[in-house]
Protein backbone atom coordinates (compact mmCIF):
# COMPACT_ATOMS: atom_id res chain seq x y z
CA UNK A 1 0.00 0.00 0.00
CA UNK A 2 1.65 3.49 -0.93
CA UNK A 3 2.20 6.00 1.63
CA UNK A 4 2.03 8.50 -0.60
CA UNK A 5 -1.31 11.65 -0.14
CA UNK A 6 -3.79 10.94 -2.33
CA UNK A 7 -2.71 14.26 -3.79
CA UNK A 8 0.22 12.84 -5.28
CA UNK A 9 -1.09 9.53 -6.65
CA UNK A 10 -1.88 9.46 -10.42
CA UNK A 11 -5.22 8.04 -10.18
CA UNK A 12 -7.62 7.73 -7.74
CA UNK A 13 -9.69 10.28 -5.67
CA UNK A 14 -8.35 13.69 -5.38
CA UNK A 15 -11.18 15.77 -3.98
CA UNK A 16 -14.75 15.82 -2.42
CA UNK A 17 -16.38 18.39 -2.65
CA UNK A 18 -19.51 19.80 -0.94
CA UNK A 19 -23.12 20.45 -3.19
CA UNK A 20 -26.19 21.98 -2.18
CA UNK A 21 -29.01 22.86 -3.50
CA UNK A 22 -32.63 22.56 -4.18
CA UNK A 23 -33.94 19.41 -5.71
CA UNK A 24 -37.16 19.33 -8.44
CA UNK A 25 -39.52 18.12 -5.13
CA UNK A 26 -38.08 22.12 -3.58
CA UNK A 27 -36.43 20.45 -0.63
CA UNK A 28 -32.94 21.53 0.21
CA UNK A 29 -30.34 18.59 -0.19
CA UNK A 30 -26.44 18.35 0.38
CA UNK A 31 -24.34 15.87 -0.87
CA UNK A 32 -20.73 14.90 -1.93
CA UNK A 33 -19.42 14.80 -5.11
CA UNK A 34 -15.91 12.32 -5.87
CA UNK A 35 -14.04 13.48 -8.02
CA UNK A 36 -11.57 10.77 -9.61
CA UNK A 37 -7.77 11.45 -12.13
CA UNK A 38 -7.53 8.46 -14.39
CA UNK A 39 -4.85 8.77 -17.33
CA UNK A 40 -8.27 10.24 -18.84
CA UNK A 41 -8.51 13.25 -16.99
CA UNK A 42 -10.88 13.95 -13.94
CA UNK A 43 -14.08 12.59 -13.21
CA UNK A 44 -17.14 13.61 -10.95
CA UNK A 45 -19.83 11.47 -9.65
CA UNK A 46 -22.66 12.39 -7.06
CA UNK A 47 -25.50 10.55 -5.86
CA UNK A 48 -29.07 11.75 -4.91
CA UNK A 49 -31.98 9.13 -3.41
CA UNK A 50 -31.27 6.54 -5.96
CA UNK A 51 -30.24 9.17 -8.89
CA UNK A 52 -26.05 9.15 -9.86
CA UNK A 53 -24.88 11.68 -12.02
CA UNK A 54 -21.41 11.02 -13.45
CA UNK A 55 -19.30 13.39 -15.87
CA UNK A 56 -17.16 12.21 -18.47
CA UNK A 57 -13.72 12.88 -18.50
CA UNK A 58 -12.22 17.06 -18.36
CA UNK A 59 -8.70 18.09 -18.48
CA UNK A 60 -9.66 20.19 -14.85
CA UNK A 61 -11.61 19.57 -12.16
CA UNK A 62 -13.42 22.61 -12.11
CA UNK A 63 -14.85 21.28 -15.78
CA UNK A 64 -16.15 17.72 -14.28
CA UNK A 65 -17.61 19.84 -11.25
CA UNK A 66 -19.42 21.78 -13.75
CA UNK A 67 -20.86 19.19 -15.89
CA UNK A 68 -22.28 17.60 -12.68
CA UNK A 69 -24.57 20.67 -12.15
CA UNK A 70 -25.53 21.41 -15.55
CA UNK A 71 -26.87 17.36 -15.81
CA UNK A 72 -28.59 18.29 -12.22
CA UNK A 73 -29.87 21.35 -13.92
CA UNK A 74 -31.48 19.78 -16.51
CA UNK A 75 -33.18 17.43 -14.25
CA UNK A 76 -34.68 20.42 -12.23
CA UNK A 77 -32.14 21.00 -9.29
CA UNK A 78 -31.60 24.60 -8.91
CA UNK A 79 -29.99 27.13 -6.54
CA UNK A 80 -26.57 25.17 -6.76
CA UNK A 81 -23.33 26.24 -4.96
CA UNK A 82 -20.28 24.05 -3.58
CA UNK A 83 -16.70 24.14 -2.59
CA UNK A 84 -13.80 21.58 -1.93
CA UNK A 85 -14.22 19.71 1.42
CA UNK A 86 -11.04 17.54 1.13
CA UNK A 87 -7.90 17.67 -1.32
CA UNK A 88 -6.78 13.89 -0.73
CA UNK A 89 -6.90 13.68 3.22
CA UNK A 90 -6.95 17.53 4.05
CA UNK A 91 -9.83 18.59 4.99
CA UNK A 92 -10.40 22.26 3.83
CA UNK A 93 -13.87 23.24 3.47
CA UNK A 94 -14.00 26.12 6.05
CA UNK A 95 -11.22 28.05 4.14
CA UNK A 96 -12.69 27.34 0.98
CA UNK A 97 -15.43 29.86 -0.33
CA UNK A 98 -18.63 28.68 -2.36
CA UNK A 99 -19.03 28.56 -6.22
CA UNK A 100 -22.42 29.27 -6.77
CA UNK A 101 -24.42 28.33 -10.03
CA UNK A 102 -26.66 30.64 -11.58
CA UNK A 103 -29.88 28.68 -12.53
CA UNK A 104 -30.25 28.37 -16.25
CA UNK A 105 -33.83 30.06 -17.64
CA UNK A 106 -36.44 28.79 -18.10
CA UNK A 107 -37.46 27.56 -21.75
CA UNK A 108 -39.75 29.44 -23.64
CA UNK A 109 -43.09 28.43 -23.96
CA UNK A 110 -44.22 27.10 -27.46
CA UNK A 111 -47.83 27.85 -26.90
CA UNK A 112 -49.34 30.30 -28.52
Amino acid sequence: MSTLPLTFKKEGLVEKHQLEGVDPSDRYFNRAILVHRSSAGYTAKVSYEALTVESGSHTTITGAIKEIVHKLQELGFSRMRTRVNFRGTRYLAEKETWIDYPDKPPLPSTRS
